[in-house]
This record gives structure tokens, sequence and C-alpha cells, in this order.
């Protein structure tokens, strides 16, 4: 890698030395990077976008298999539709991202995850994605950094639009959305649902755990924003879904339902010419109802969260200060010995464009009452080299909060270790009250050649880890613990660009996520992960191509089962039947790839799709 990945971006930038045009991203403005909108090609943190566009573009794809297009992303999934899905951003675990919704975080307090495959691309609008340590703008958790999810936005004339589509594993689609705004009243309303027979969640032939497991989801989304005065609006804003999955557990009929929701009210006022206020309070709710071999159980988070933003602007640059407060109440089956916790954060944030020269500064304080203070900083530069070529680095730190399940899961006794002799010793968990949060430190070096219509970027990042929380240790007596320190070190090469008919995108990332205590790989995570995407329009017909390659990964921490590595090719096709109807058809996995995001830890791989069709019919008026 020391020699391969200089070699590669050297090779690539050179391929594009025509004369600077104006930037592709010219007018993509990001707010998630600074918590403040800025100029896409002015963001000092490395950053994705994902449109509406390229949302509609990708057809029956879910939110999972969106995101792992784009770089710095690894997913991992414990079945089919429905099943449990995580992602790694840079090599981090899958609990050190923070999932926004229109500003307002979402997931489990329990196993500190969120459901992303419980969230339907039909109800959004767009995502960003920020990797590195951004917890200096979200607190707890953005150790590797932060997806935000936008729903369907509240303004414009007003647009209606349907889709209706059918494909494999007797796969029904359908979701329909209105929004815009009328005389200062903004509205947005969306609604889908998705039924599908699916397939075995496991690999396996074994009496019940060899039949399909099915999925079905309805969610609706929406918003309504007044306009008061000039400068001053109110909103409402709300997403509900509710799903149902089947899965195997040892030849049971198992099922689990989820249930997420958000509701939030806002308040946007600029006072000043240099003051503007955004206030938000809302809550959230993670709700898991599972019925399996081993009985029901039932976990529900509830987050209530307060947010007021103040942006400054200065004679030279933007101030940022902020307040957030998060309340966490958890119930359900399990008896945790405490079910409540609050953080209280406060934030600044300055940036500044200058001639050639961006700075960005930022510090926040977290007050939390299971761990008391803690504080994390950031740091970032970039300079204009030219009309087309940039440098930035960024340095952070960060940290990730135990989960109630890290702290306070309850003593269980599984039984003894030998069977034939009850009385002697046995498998037992709980959990571990005196767990602190794992910290990490953060620095990054991006340089980016953007030429107009071809933009390259080269980030280089490393990041330590320290406090590492490990939930089993492999005892008979088993509980969480803080166990070491990690690295994870690497580079990510992404390109994107426009030549005549052709759009192209392709990423490179090629990483060291390492235990520093053991030497073994993290796991779930590829040291080797690449994608390729590439579109032509033809008229009325848009083809595209998608190329996914991984290399192998571990599914445990001693690195005995190993992941093979995989190439997944799909296929998509977009045609204009007139200005209103568009058809669209996606073949998945076209060459039948036999492969595994994930397995259990006795061995048994979780199916993945094989080969699949499907086909979409859209209505969208112009």
């Amino acid at each position: 890698m020391k020699y391969l990945i200089p070699a590669t971006i050297a090779g690539a930038l050179a391929a594009f030395s025509a004369q600077a045009q104006e930037s592709i991203y010219t007018n993509d403005v990001v707010v998630t990077a600074s918590r403040i909108e800025e100029p896409r090609d002015s963001v000092l943190s490395d950053v994705s976008v994902i449109t509406r566009e390229e949302i509609e573009r990708a057809g029956q794809s879910t939110l999972v298999e969106l995101l792992r297009t784009q770089p710095g992303v690894q997913i991992e999934s414990n079945g089919g539709f429905g099943a449990t899905s995580n992602v790694h951003l840079r090599g981090t675990h899958s609990q050190a991202v923070v999932v926004l919704i229109d500003g307002m975080r979402m997931g489990s307090a329990t196993n500190g995850t969120t459901a992303l495959e419980q969230i339907p691309t039909e109800q959004i609008e767009r995502i960003e994605i920020v990797r590195g340590s951004v917890s200096s703008l979200y607190g707890s958790d953005a150790v590797g950094g932060v997806i935000q999810i936008f729903t369907r936005k509240a303004e414009g004339k007003p647009a209606f639009s349907a889709n209706l589509g059918y494909g494999s594993y007797n796969t029904r689609k359908a979701s329909v959305s209105a929004a815009g705004e009328i005389n200062g009243t903004g509205f947005a309303l969306s609604a889908s649902s998705i039924d599908t027979n699916g397939f075995s969640t496991l690999d396996t032939r074994a009496g019940q755990d060899g039949d399909d497991d099915n999925y079905r989801n309805l969610s609706v989304s929406g918003r309504l924003t007044r306009q008061l005065a000039e400068g001053h609006k109110l909103g409402f804003q709300f997403f509900h879904s509710k799903g149902s999955n089947q899965y195997d557990s040892s030849n049971f009929d198992a099922y689990q339902n989820t249930r997420q929701q958000i509701f939030a009210l806002t308040s946007d006022n600029r006072f000043t010419h240099i003051w503007t206020s955004h206030l938000k309070i809302g809550e959230s709710m993670d709700d898991l109802s599972s019925v399996g071999a081993f009985g029901t159980s039932t976990l529900r988070t509830k987050q209530l969260q307060y947010y007021w933003q103040n942006d400054l602007i200065l004679p030279a640059g933007t101030l940022t200060l902020a307040y957030d407060r998060l309340e966490d109440r958890v119930d359900g089956s399990t008896d945790f010995s405490r079910d409540y916790r609050s953080n209280n954060g406060w934030l600044a944030n300055y940036i500044l464009e200058s001639g050639p020269h961006a700075f960005r500064a930022g510090i926040r304080r977290d007050d939390n009452s299971q761990f008391g203070d803690h504080e994390t900083e950031n740091l970032g530069y970039g300079y204009r080299l030219d009309n087309a070529w940039r440098i930035s680095g960024n340095v952070g730190t960060a940290f990730r909060a135990p989960t109630f399940n890290d702290l306070y899961w309850p003593f269980q006794d599984f039984g003894p270790i030998d069977f034939l002799n009850p009385a002697g010793p046995h498998f037992t968990y709980e959990g571990n009250p005196d767990l602190k949060p794992e910290t990490s430190r953060n620095k990054e070096i991006t340089l980016t050649y953007d030429q107009g219509h071809h933009r390259v970027s080269a980030t280089m990042y490393h990041n330590k880890i320290e406090d590492l929380i490990v939930g089993t240790q492999g005892l008979n007596n088993d509980f969480p613990v803080n166990v070491g320190n990690a690295t994870i070190k690497g580079a990510t090469l992404a390109y994107e660009g426009w030549f005549s008919s052709y759009h192209a995108r392709a990423n490179l990332d090629v990483l060291s996520p390492k235990n520093d205590d053991t030497g073994n790989i993290l796991v779930r995570r590829a040291r080797q992960y690449a994608t390729f995407w590439l579109g032509r329009t033809m008229g009325d017909l848009e083809v595209t191509g998608e190329v996914i390659v991984s290399g192998d990964r571990y599914n445990d921490a001693a690195n005995t089962l190993r992941l093979a590595g995989y190439t997944l090719v799909n296929l998509t096709a977009n045609y204009r039947l007139d200005d209103d109807w568009s058809v669209n058809a996606r073949v998945d996995n076209l060459f039948d790839r036999d492969y595994a995001l994930a397995s259990t830890s006795t061995g048994t791989y979780y199916n993945t799709p094989r080969t699949s069709l499907f086909v979409g019919l859209r209505w969208q008026p112009k």
C-alpha cells in the first residue's frame, strides 16, 4: 500500500490536466459538515452527497445498498430484506457513526445502532455523508462520521409523483409523494410500502430455517412549514416506519416487528442581518419486538431532543454557537438497572474562507449523566494552489459512549458448561457499569483536483482509538470491557466526471483496521474495497453499470472465521416514455455470485440476494 496509493493518485490526477472550468459541485450545498450551509467545493471535511436523482436512477436499491457504493463505506447484513444491516465508515465500528434524519438522531440506545434497513429510499430527498471524527459538532458516537438523511422538501412549485414496481422474490413496491409551497405555506407528504417473500435468512436447508423469510414495511413522512414574516419560519416534521420480517431461529417460526418514529417542531429566525437562530424540539423512537426460539423480547428507546443553534456572520468568517440536549429512556422485557440518561452539549465552531485559504476550528463539551464531562476538538485548514488544485487537512478528537447493553445488561445464567455436571461452572453474562467511553484521535489530509467536468480526490487518514469496548471476551463468566487500542489507517481515492454522454464514478479504499493488542483485523472489515459506476444517456434511454469489489474479511475478533471476497455486477436501465412517465429496470448480482456479508458464531453464512430483477413504473408530471 505504501507505494501503490501514491502511484495510483498521481496517475489519476495526471489524466485530467485540461484547463480548469467551473466545478461540477458549484451549485451543491452541504449542511452536515459544519451544521451550516456551505458550498460543497469549499467544505474541508471528506464528504459525499447522494441526490434524489441518483436515488431514482438506482431503481430498487435499498438505503444500505446505496450507501455501500460511496467512498469509505462498507456494509454487513444478517440476511435479506429487512434483516439487521450495519455500516462501517472508514473501518470504524457500526456503533461509531451518528445517523440523523432531518437533524434528529435516530437509533437504539440499547445496542447503539440505527435500523437503516427500515428506512425506505422513497422517503429520501438527499443523503449527506461526512467521514472522519466530528464529535466536536455532534457529540458521542461520531468517531467514524455522520450520515444525515433528508426527507422530501416542502418548497418550490407543487409537484407530485408515484411509483409502482414488481420483481424477484415476489417483491411488490409502491409509493406516492406530494410537495411544494403555496402562499408561504410549505408541505411535503410521502408514503411507501414494500412486501416481499424474500429468501432464507441463513444458508441452510435444515427444516423450517430453510424456508423463505418474508418482509413488509409501511412508511410515511412529512413536513409543514409556515413563513410568518421575512426571515421567520415555523415548521413541523414527522417520520414513521413500521416493518415486520421473519428470520431463522433454531427451526422456530421467528419474526420481529420494528418501528421507527420522529416528531419535531422547528423555528428558524433571522433576527438581524448577522444573527440567525435555529430551534428544534422533538422525540425519536426505536421500537423492536422479537419472537424466537428463546422466547419474546421487546426493547424500546425514546430520545427527547432539544437543539438551539445560533449562526453569527462576523466581519471575518462565521461563528456557530449551539446547545443540544439528549435524553435517552429505555424500556422493554429486559430489566436494566438504569433506564434513563441525559447529555448536555455545548459547542462553538468557526469557519473562515479568505482568498486561497480556508480555516475551521471547533470545540464541544458534553456533560453526560453516565460518565461525566467529555471535551472534543477539531482543527482544519485548506489551501487552493490554483483554480483546480486544493490541499486540506483535519485533526480531531471523538468519543463513543457505552450503550445501555454494555453498561446495564442484567445478569444471565445460560446453564452449565458441562451439561453432565449441572452443579459445575456455568456460562454467565452481564453488563459492566465501570466501562469508560472509547476515545479517538483522527488526522487526515486530502488532495483534490477539480477540472470542472472531472473531479479527483485522494484522502489519507490515521485514526487512533483508545479504550476500545469489546462486548464479549470468550470467558465463562463474561462481560464487556475496555480492552486496549485500535489503529485504523488508510487511503481513499474517488473520482466523478462527465464526458460526452457518459457519467462515471469510481472509489477505491485501502485500509488497515487493526486491534493493536492482538494485531488482528477488526471484525467484518475488508482491507480493500472498490466500486465503479458508469452511465450513458442516449436520448430518452439511460443505461448504467455498477461493479462492487470487496476483499476478504473476518467474522470474529480472533480472525478464525473468514468471509471470502466478492465481485458484484449490477445493471440499471431508465427509459422516459413521455414528459410524465418513465420505466426503470434493475438487475442485481448479474453473474449470480454466492457471497456473504456476515455469518453466525458457528460459521453458518447469512444469505444474500442471488440474481434478481425489479421493474418499476414512475409517474412524475413536469
